[in-house]
């Protein structure tokens, strides 16, 4: 069974502003509820190609993965691909200008859990879901206010 979660908001801030900062791996700690670091297995920037590790939390236990770069397009989408990891998941990021001064930002989650991970992604999306929705708050509340 397949796991895709899908969430949005909108943030009062320019588009460029808000893809910036999202699309930098290293912010993800400041706005991400459950990840806790994030180490670069590739040289910054962030491009096609780029590899880092992530560590956290989720459901109670601690997970480490790898996400790879799939595809970059500066100010419109970014998506990652876990290299490495528990289970193979797919976040993919879009920023839409609303007018100026508005972005609507999307997260989504898609995977294929397999082997023992398959037995708890019926379970994975209201969790998934719920962190979604704290991080895009955050990401909000922290671009919003400064």
């Amino acid at each position: 069974m397949s796991v895709d979660v899908l969430t949005e908001t909108v943030i009062e801030r320019p588009r460029e502003e808000v893809a910036a900062f999202a699309a930098d791996p290293s912010n993800a700690p400041a706005w991400y509820v459950n990840i806790d670091s994030v180490e670069w297995r590739t040289p910054p920037p962030v491009a096609v190609g780029s590899r880092m590790e992530f560590s956290a939390r989720f459901l109670g236990r601690t997970l480490v993965y790898t996400y790879e770069i799939a595809d970059l397009v500066p100010g419109e989408r970014l998506v990652m691909r876990t290299a490495e990891g528990p289970f193979p998941m797919e976040t993919t990021y879009t920023w839409e200008a609303l007018d100026a001064d508005r972005t609507r930002m999307t997260l989504r989650n898609q995977g294929e859990p397999s082997g023992f991970t398959s037995v708890a992604a019926p379970m994975m999306a209201a969790p998934l879901r719920r962190a979604n929705r704290k991080d895009l708050a955050k990401l909000k509340a922290l671009l919003e206010a400064g």
